[in-house]
Order: C-alpha cells, then structure tokens, then sequence
C-alpha cells in the first residue's frame, strides 16, 4: 500500500514520527474503481473519506429543474474526495462521486477517522488546515460565480488548475463553471483565431 503521497501531503503542515506513521497506516484501506464506479451515490451517507492517489474524480448533483448534472468540484491525485457534511454528521450526501479515470484512493470510515485522531491528536491540524483550504476555495468561488465574466472564471479555471483541465472532459469543465461546452468551444476557438 503506497502511503508515500499522503504521508508528504501531511508532512507540509505536522510532522509524524515512525511511530504515528505506522499507527496511521493501520486506519486506512486502498480501493480501486474503474471509470464511471460510485465512490458515493446521492442520498446515501458518506461513509469514507477519499484521499485519491491516481485517477480523475467528479463530485455532481442533478439540478432537479433541469435534469442537468452540475459538477461540485473534481479531485486528481494528492486531492480529497469527500462530502464533509456527510461524512462529518453520518447523514445522506446531496450529490454524488464518481470516477471519470480508472482511480486508486485511500479510504478511511468515519469510525476508523475518530480513532486515529485520538490516537494521533496532532493530525486535527493537518485535516483544519485542509478544511480551512476548502472553505477559502468555496469562497472564492462563490465571490466568481457571481462578479466575474464567464469567459474570466474560464481562464481563471485553466490558469488555476492546469492539471485538472488538462484531464477532465470540457463538457466537464462548463458544467463546473455554469456555462455551456458550446460556450467553451467558441471561447477556444477565439484563441485559436487570435
């Protein structure tokens, strides 16, 4: 089981000692899933937190309104893959997770992420630190979707998470940023023309 990625993720902000390495190693399972599995179905609770360490993911809702899947938020490598309200209060997901590349991830229950914090108290900063740097990306996106120009929040996207654009499907891409993959291809086809 390769912990090499997530043990240097956690090492940027907390320092854990052989000791704590193989306590923490203990909590977690690797999964695979093929492209297209669930690693969560809306209305079922999260139950497993997901550090990715290869593959693609979406999490998605359907707009009830439309029909429409609206893209929450992807997750690649040495990303997370989780619904924090449902994992964190045990209750059903609003949307969905699923991979869009055959991915392998790192899985820890709920009971077995409450243990390890026990065990390890020191790793309530590492997973504050996360948290802290998923509510600021949330804000910001809120702050875009509402003052910036699609076209903006386009190469905003491109300019912020090149490795994620350069995997995940346009139409992909304009259902995270609320426009159409009609939108996008013009937009692309203005750069090309330039």
């Amino acid at each position: 089981m390769d912990f090499k990625p997530l043990i240097e993720n956690i090492s940027k902000h907390v320092i854990l000692n052989p000791e704590e390495i193989s306590v923490f190693k203990r909590f977690w399972k690797v999964r695979t899933f093929k492209k297209g599995d669930y690693l969560l179905r809306n209305g079922d609770v999260c139950r497993y937190d997901n550090y990715v360490l290869s593959g693609a993911l979406k999490a998605f809702y359907i707009n009830a309104a439309s029909g429409d899947e609206e893209i929450v938020y992807f997750a690649i490598d040495d990303w997370w893959a989780t619904d924090i309200d449902s994992f964190s209060k045990q209750k059903p997901s609003i949307y969905s997770i699923q991979a869009i590349e055959d991915s392998t991830v790192l899985q820890i229950s709920y009971s077995s992420f409450q243990n390890m914090l026990v065990e390890i108290p020191k790793l309530e900063r590492y997973f504050r630190i996360i948290l802290e740097s998923y509510l600021g990306t949330l804000q910001q996106r809120i702050v875009y979707n509402n003052v910036f120009t699609a076209e903006h929040r386009y190469y905003d996207f491109l300019e912020t998470y090149p490795k994620i654009a350069s995997r995940v499907p346009q139409y992909l891409i304009a259902s995270y940023l609320g426009v159409s993959a009609e939108f996008i291809s013009r937009i692309r086809k203005k750069n090309k023309s330039s």
